[in-house]
This record gives structure tokens, C-alpha cells and sequence, in this order.
């Protein structure tokens, strides 16, 4: 399979959007800290029982209401394309003073978004947006990539491990005032892009 990454602008994030982000939940992480998340924190995964999750669903969700929410204008929006289907996309948010994560610096990054059609996944398109991700924010003078995501996204906790990023921070009560999500703990994932 031939893989090509492009850069889009706001006007093609419908194509973007067509890659579906849901995914069926098996099995969550506990999340302990280690000395208060002074030492660290350790996941260890239970069963539950299966359900759909689908991020795009939430209210203000989705990648179609990213331009009504956040200024995207300094973002990487990238899409991956398979000869004409588009299998996967990644998006960095940088320069956002609307973006929290962001904590007001430049030299920070976000990987607000990665995605590929289930079809597609486990062949190596995931690696390719994340590090396309990770180099447009170190072009960009970033020496830190953040990344979020949920303890109930075991699968993705592994691939953002297996690629070099370490639990940098969790927050028990980040979603308490999002109903569809009160009971998920947020992990906060960080790669050094000075080491890249």
C-alpha cells in the first residue's frame, strides 16, 4: 500500500470527519499514582463490559466543530490517503491561546486528533501521522508534544507508549461536567521532541 500524508485547510475538514474515531471498549485502565504522580503513575487494565465510543457523538464534538471552537488557524491538519480513500488523519493544535494544554507557549504542541479507518489500522498508518504530527511540531520550535487521552482508550494509551511518550499527568475530574464522560480519567501523555 502507497501512503501519502497531505496538509488541509479548514474547507476539507468534511474529509477529515469521514474517518470514523469510534471504537469498542473492552477493557479500561486504574489509575494509581506512584508517590502522589510524583514518581509517576501505573495503569493496570480490567475487564468490562463492551461498549461503542464514539468521541465525534459528544456534544461540540468532531472535527466539523473545531472551527466554531477553537481558533485552527495556526493548526497541522493532515490527512492520509491509501490511492483515493482517505484512512487516517492527525491534528496538532500550536499557537492556540484558546487551548488550555497549550499553557500560553510556543514551544508547545498538542496532537489534538489522530485517526484511522478500522479497516486500515495495524498497517503502519497510525505510526506515520503520529511521527508527521511530532515532526510539523518540531519544525514549528516545539520541544514538547502533549497528548490526551482517556483511560477507557487502553488501545491508544499502548500506541502512544510504543512510540516513546511517557504518562506526563492525569486529572481524575477533567470531564466531571461532561455527563457522557464524568467517570473518565484523563491521561496526559508527553513526548520530548528534542530526543526525536
Amino acid at each position: 500500500m502507497t501512503l501519502t500524508i497531505e496538509t488541509i485547510t479548514r474547507d476539507r475538514l468534511a474529509d477529515y470527519a469521514s474517518v470514523p474515531i469510534a471504537f469498542e471498549v473492552r477493557a479500561v485502565f486504574a489509575v494509581e499514582d506512584e508517590a502522589g504522580g510524583r514518581a509517576g503513575y501505573s495503569l493496570s487494565e480490567r475487564a468490562v463490559q463492551p461498549y461503542q465510543k464514539d468521541y465525534d457523538a459528544l456534544p461540540d464534538g468532531g472535527p466539523l466543530q473545531w472551527p466554531d471552537r477553537f481558533g485552527i488557524s495556526t493548526w497541522g491538519i493532515f490527512v492520509a490517503r491509501a490511492g483515493d480513500q482517505i484512512v487516517g488523519g492527525a491534528a496538532v493544535a500550536w499557537d492556540s491561546p484558546d487551548i488550555h494544554m497549550l499553557e500560553g507557549r510556543r514551544d508547545l504542541a498538542v496532537l489534538w486528533d489522530l485517526r484511522v479507518r478500522s479497516q486500515y489500522q495495524r498497517q503502519g498508518i497510525g505510526t506515520a501521522l503520529f511521527n508527521h504530527a511530532a515532526d510539523w511540531a518540531k519544525s514549528r520550535g516545539c520541544a514538547l508534544l502533549k497528548i490526551e487521552t482517556q483511560n477507557v482508550n487502553v488501545a491508544a494509551c499502548r500506541f502512544y507508549a510504543r512510540m516513546g511518550c511517557h504518562l506526563g499527568s492525569i486529572d481524575r475530574e477533567a470531564y466531571r461536567t461532561c455527563p457522557e464522560v464524568a467517570d473518565e480519567i484523563m491521561l496526559v501523555w508527553h513526548l520530548d521532541l528534542g530526543q526525536r
